[in-house]
């Protein structure tokens, strides 16, 4: 097995925006979801998905962490008790991701 090394990404910046309107704004996680999965289904033109499960959590975590790891400013330890993860856990995905400075 080939291990291909990482590339590094430049760390970005959340960017705090206005809602775009109020019904937006509060719509429950969830529905983002669906509405977000009933699109790429749309889009799909007659193809079968493949690995979606795997597709989905890397679209979801690595934005999920990023958001977490800024809000904390960083700090490991109060990250992985906003996740409910062990900081282990943590550490080891935010490598997967190349988030760890």
């Amino acid at each position: 097995m080939v291990n291909a090394k990482k590339t590094a990404r430049p760390r970005r910046k959340t960017v705090v925006r206005a809602p775009r309107s109020s019904a937006a704004s509060e719509m429950p996680l969830r529905e983002h979801a669906e509405a977000a999965l009933d699109a790429y289904f749309q889009r799909l033109n007659g193809h079968r998905p493949s690995g979606l499960y795997q597709l989905v959590l890397r679209e979801v975590e690595e934005p999920l962490f990023r958001a977490v790891m800024d809000y904390t400013e960083g700090n490991l330890l109060r990250a992985a008790e906003i996740l409910g993860i062990n900081r282990g856990t943590l550490r080891r995905k935010l490598e997967d991701y190349d988030l760890v400075e």
